[in-house]
């Protein structure tokens, strides 16, 4: 039976949010609605979660000793990494000793913090099919990896990094300086690695998102939602929709791998599964083991969107990942680098049939960061795209 307090007393229920952007804002969101004390942390003040957390605190999350003495005096229930730049050998010595419950565990904050470790895990433990990789620590292993077999074209990453960050395509030998450059500006954290990996000639890829929940006899079971579908430009997600069109035999087998790793790594809450597939044939690229970019579609979607499975998942509640329409998202980019921006025509998009808007309320817009997201359902997914991105289209960021 799960118990849960009351905030701001003696028998609240603790929850701390590491990374407090827009999926963690979300979270908290649905974590408060079940009468969840919050504590969101971030690395710079004002970050969305932390506008609507009871409680903000600003740290380095890199810096073990920083991250070790805020939980020691937050006394938090559970810990719940939200991004990768964490110090999580300090998050596996504090579940060790019992501190803390890491969700979904500290062992899986450190295998997918980066893809190094999450891609031995799934080609090299588990032998699930990927790409093939190299990693490699410098500009001249890069292009001896190409040269030895990863081949053109090839996808070149940072080990850690977010949306899309330092990713780029590789056609020729005369792009592989540029993809060393621009993967290292563009990791989280300064690592000096990167991993190289073979195209994959897909027809697709999918987000299946996987939640691992108690059920009625209080065993782990595995639930998934339908498969969402994106498109990316530069590795970062500008679009998605729910549910992506797919045979049953490369659902059945998506969903073979996606139990497969989120047994692996345990724990309970929901895990973003990423998946090449082309007809009947299914590749795992990445797992995240918190909600997704692209999951943001699930807020128009699902009767209980990726938030509310999380933070259900997280206290030990039942779950539903039942679809209750289909639909689609769109980003909302800043277009501007400037503080305080103000959002015009938020009004106009609001008038395409079916949609809704979020804000996330970042305190510092750039051309392409993520200030928002446009929703948008119909029976019909092209109609839900094309109303999502007009509906985008029709924001409209300025600085002042």
């Amino acid at each position: 039976m799960t118990t849960i307090g009351t905030p701001l007393s003696p028998s609240a229920t603790k929850v701390m949010l590491l990374g407090a952007g827009e999926l963690g804002r979300e979270v908290l969101i649905a974590l408060q609605r079940l009468g969840v004390e919050t504590i969101a942390v971030d690395r710079y003040e004002n970050a969305p979660g932390q506008q609507v957390a009871h409680h903000s605190r600003t740290i380095a999350m890199t810096d073990p000793e920083q991250l070790k003495a805020l939980i020691e005096a937050e006394k938090p229930d559970l810990v719940v990494p939200e991004i990768e730049a964490i110090a999580t050998p300090m998050l596996e010595a504090l579940e060790a000793d019992g501190v803390v419950r890491v969700i979904p565990t500290a062992r899986a904050a450190r295998l997918t913090m980066d893809r190094e470790g999450i891609r031995r895990l799934a080609a090299e433990t588990l032998g699930l099919p990927t790409s093939p990789y190299r990693f490699c620590d410098s500009l001249e292993e890069l292009q001896a990896a190409i040269d030895g077999g990863i081949g053109y074209p090839c996808i070149v990453k940072p080990v850690m990094s977010s949306s899309g960050k330092g990713q780029s395509k590789i056609d020729s030998a005369a792009d592989v300086k540029a993809a060393w450059d621009y993967a290292m500006a563009g990791g989280r954290v300064s690592h000096g690695r990167i991993i190289v990996e073979g195209f994959i000639d897909f027809d697709y890829e999918i987000t299946l998102l996987t939640v691992r929940a108690r059920g009625a006899d209080e065993q782990v079971e595995t639930h998934f939602c339908a498969p969402i579908g994106h498109k990316q430009v530069s590795g970062d997600y500008v679009e998605s929709w729910q549910p992506h069109p797919m045979s049953s035999v490369a659902l059945e087998r998506a969903r073979l791998i996606a139990r497969d790793v989120t047994n692996n790594l345990g724990g309970q809450g929901i895990f973003g599964v990423e998946l090449f597939v082309k007809g009947d044939d299914v590749w795992f690229s990445e797992v995240s083991p918190r909600p997704h970019d692209t999951g943001m579609v699930t807020m128009i979607t699902q009767w209980q969107n990726e938030f509310e499975l999380h933070a259900r998942a997280i206290l030990g509640l039942p779950v539903n990942t039942t679809l209750k329409t289909p639909g689609a998202s769109a980003v909302i980019y800043g277009g501007v680098d400037a503080k305080g921006i103000v959002f015009d025509g938020v009004d106009r998009a609001l008038q395409v049939p079916q949609t809704d808007i979020r804000l996330f309320g970042k305190p510092e817009s750039f051309v392409k960061r993520r200030m928002g997201v446009a929703l948008a359902y119909d029976e019909n997914l092209d109609v839900a795209r094309s109303n999502a991105v007009e509906a985008a289209s029709r924001v409209k960021p300025r600085a002042v």
